[in-house]
């Protein structure tokens, strides 16, 4: 049989064990702290109808999108996490209580050109809270302290969560006669950072076709900056869709101390907008303040009808997203992710030095038993040989048991980053590994 040559396809990401143990990790604490909010863990299905899918999409959607034709059914691979959520919440709507709040961590599919940190197949990491007909501006608030502990709990400090509201923009864009090209309009504004004003101000004149005066009144607008709110107030009274995201913006904010989220972790940014239409309130955005140059970690925002396509019900909903694969790679290339957290597969090797392997076989399953993750080495492989295997591994510690230690009912246990070897019970083996992984354990997933 020929043999071929073993790929991995562009845009797909393929982990190593001890990057995989990372990546993992990662995993375990958004769960964790999702948990703590009152999120329930949601798992659709990666393959649906084309239609489902395309329900709200087309355009760019489409064509990115993995189709495919199986007998007579049109499939496609989930495109993101959301699209996905409100088919689930319409199918369920009988069966679900309102407010629901999920959590959904899953791969997703888009058939873009793959580049350096962009993927074709991806994490995503979802929260959204779905109400029954409305949804209190209390969730919107609450997104941040969801998003703060997050990152706090992964080890971040400098990061800055940015909040802005679309009625705020539709308001003043309307405010400025301007609302059939708002969408055209919020997509040049947000590419603000990455080509400086002065070439925005050029897109606004040339490409949306404004004239240089309201070109100008939008960059004023957008260069609000210090106490936002405040300044804000002068165009109050003026458009009453910008006086409702006023106070949905200032009700957001008052309520960030309460929610435990610092000052200097938050800051309202008119340029926020989010190209998604299906947004129409509160939207968000996450920087890392010394990474720039890795855009938005974290990004979401409030949305009134998003299951429109699949139910009569008003179905109002807020939401985040991480785009995970994307975020640990360039983490990984930013040296960020913290080298010391043990990646081994195994806290303790259990190297048998006897033919009757009974007593190794018991040690193993008490260890286990008391919730030390164990490997028994069988192997008939020499003793360097063994000892090299828990190395590449980075197994910390290596368990030695002869027919001294069997006779009297110990083991000799070695920790392999000290080189200490004690003769110990198993009671006492199982204490100490358990109390030494706690402190391996103990720094965190990302370092600054």
């Amino acid at each position: 049989m020929a043999q071929m040559k073993p790929r991995t396809l562009s845009g797909f990401m393929e982990l190593l064990p001890a990057p995989q143990q990372q990546m993992e990790r990662i995993m375990e604490i958004l769960r964790q702290t999702y948990s703590r909010y009152g999120f329930t863990p949601l798992d659709t299905p990666a393959i649906e109808s084309a239609e489902v899918l395309l329900a709200k999409g087309g355009g760019e959607t489409e064509k990115q999108i993995y189709r495919f034709q199986k007998g007579d059914s049109d499939l496609a691979l989930r495109f993101d996490l959301t699209v996905p959520l409100a088919k689930y919440v319409a199918l369920h709507y009988g069966e679900l209580t309102f407010p629901f709040r999920r959590y959904q961590i899953g791969k997703v599919y888009r058939g873009e050109r793959a580049q350096r940190g962009r993927f074709r197949e991806f994490y995503q990491a979802d929260i959204d809270i779905i109400g029954d007909g409305q949804l209190s501006i209390l969730n919107e608030a609450e997104i941040p302290a969801i998003i703060y502990e997050t990152f706090s709990r992964l080890g971040l400090k400098r990061f800055q969560i940015r909040v802005n509201n679309r009625k705020i923009l539709n308001g003043f864009y309307a405010m400025q006669g301007l609302s059939e090209q708002s969408g055209d309009i919020m997509r040049t504004v947000d590419k603000l950072d990455k080509i400086g004003p002065d070439k925005v101000r050029t897109l606004l004149t040339e490409d949306v076709g404004l004239t240089a005066e309201q070109a100008n009144e939008i960059l004023k607008f957008m260069a609000i900056d210090g106490d936002v709110l405040a300044a804000l107030g002068q165009y109050r009274g003026r458009n009453e869709i910008f006086d409702t995201g006023l106070d949905e913006l200032a009700a957001v904010v008052e309520n960030l101390s309460n929610f435990g989220v610092p000052t200097e972790n938050f800051a309202v940014d008119l340029t926020i907008a989010r190209g998604l239409d299906y947004y129409t309130g509160t939207v968000y955005e996450t920087m890392l303040l010394d990474h720039p140059e890795i855009g938005s970690v974290c990004s979401g925002g409030r949305y009134d009808n998003l299951a429109g396509y699949y139910i009569d019900k008003p179905l109002p909903g807020v939401g985040i997203s991480i785009g995970l694969t994307r975020l640990f790679y360039v983490l990984g290339e930013q040296g960020m992710l913290n080298p010391a957290l043990p990646t081994a597969p195994a806290d303790a090797l259990i190297l048998p030095m006897t033919e009757d392997l009974g007593p190794a076989i018991r040690l193993a399953t008490a260890l286990r038993a008391g919730g030390i993750r164990t490997q028994l080495y069988t192997e008939a492989k020499k003793f360097k040989a063994k000892m090299s295997y828990a190395d590449k591994l980075g197994i910390p510690y290596v368990l030695f048991l002869g027919e001294d230690e069997i006779a009297q009912g110990k083991c000799s246990v070695k920790d392999l980053r000290t080189g200490v070897q004690e003769t110990v019970s198993p009671e006492e083996a199982a204490e100490k590994i358990a109390a030494g992984i706690a402190a391996l354990n103990e720094g965190p997933v990302i370092v600054e």
